[in-house]
């Protein structure tokens, strides 16, 4: 997917498995595994086995390794807990069974498809910037909007694999001209605490401890967004300083309903939508749109 004036790349998902223990290979065993996403989902074993139409003992059994799940038992355990689908491959790998979801990289032509519609999916929200990202945040769609929102950042932070973490928060980048910096940068790193709690990924995490040690530009603004008009904001906004003017964004994203491939399951769309009919029109004055 690329996007003009854009240097862009398909980026890899990245990998994730919870901690490893106990398994022979030195990989967590399926039981180990199986505990932990029912733990983290708040689920007792009872309630776990009522869902998946089992019995407390047998998830018991699987847990302390006294017994082999099938492969669709493994499947339909795997859907009640809400395990991300690469998650789901880890734990029919553990359980001794071949992935169930392919992993088909964005460049494959069998992908042909799936590019051409997120490009024009990112299209038609113009004038309002948005972007596709990868689970390790790199960028491989974007629109017309991103690039005006983008154009004064350094030409370095745009080469490949281009990432949006590292465009918003490097000090050179994006956050020089954000004006609630602080909340919006605590906004993006509890959003990839949240998601590192789920699939632990040494490439987020990487990610992650890189943009958390960034430090906050000399012109970065502290602004605090407060009520208007006696009412609070609907959502925290984005707000950016761009040509003399503060634009003002609220962020919505969405995914992919019922993935059938690891790398399709991670695609995110990202939409910076207007908090104010001041940005609608600059907006639209600056992309004739």
């Amino acid at each position: 997917m690329t996007t003009p004036g854009l240097p862009v790349t398909p980026g890899t998902p990245p990998g994730g498995d919870p901690p490893r223990t106990g398994g022979p290979d030195g990989g967590a065993t399926a039981g180990a595994l199986l505990r932990g996403w029912r733990e983290r989902r708040g689920l007792s074993q009872l309630e776990l086995a009522l869902r998946a139409d089992s019995s407390a003992r047998h998830i018991s059994f699987v847990e302390t390794g006294r017994s082999r799940p099938s492969k669709a038992m493994v499947l339909k355990l795997a859907e009640h807990l809400d395990m991300p689908v690469r998650e789901c491959n880890t734990l029919l790998l553990a359980a001794g069974y071949a992935p169930h979801y392919p992993e088909t990289p964005l460049d494959d032509p069998a992908m042909a498809e799936l590019r051409q519609g997120v490009e024009q999916l990112v299209a038609a929200h113009e004038p309002f910037p948005a972007v596709v990202v990868d689970g390790a945040y790199n960028v491989v769609a974007a629109n017309r909007g991103i690039l005006l929102v983008l154009d004064d950042v350094p030409e370095e932070l745009l080469r490949p694999p281009l990432n949006a973490m590292r465009l918003t928060l490097h000090p050179d980048g994006l956050a020089r001209k954000i004006r609630n910096l602080p909340q919006w940068r605590a906004h993006l790193l509890h959003q990839m605490d949240r998601q590192l709690s789920l699939v632990r990924s040494p490439a987020l995490k990487e990610l992650y401890d890189e943009v958390a040690a960034y430090p906050l530009p000399p012109e970065a603004g502290a602004e605090e967004v407060e009520e208007v008009g006696g009412r609070a904001p609907f959502a925290l906004p984005l707000r950016v300083e761009h040509g003399g003017h503060v634009l003002s964004f609220v962020s919505t994203i969405s995914t992919f309903n019922t993935p059938m491939d690891v790398t399709v399951s991670e695609l995110a769309l990202e939409t910076l939508l207007p908090a104010d009919p001041e940005t609608t029109k600059y907006l639209r004055q600056q992309l004739g749109s």
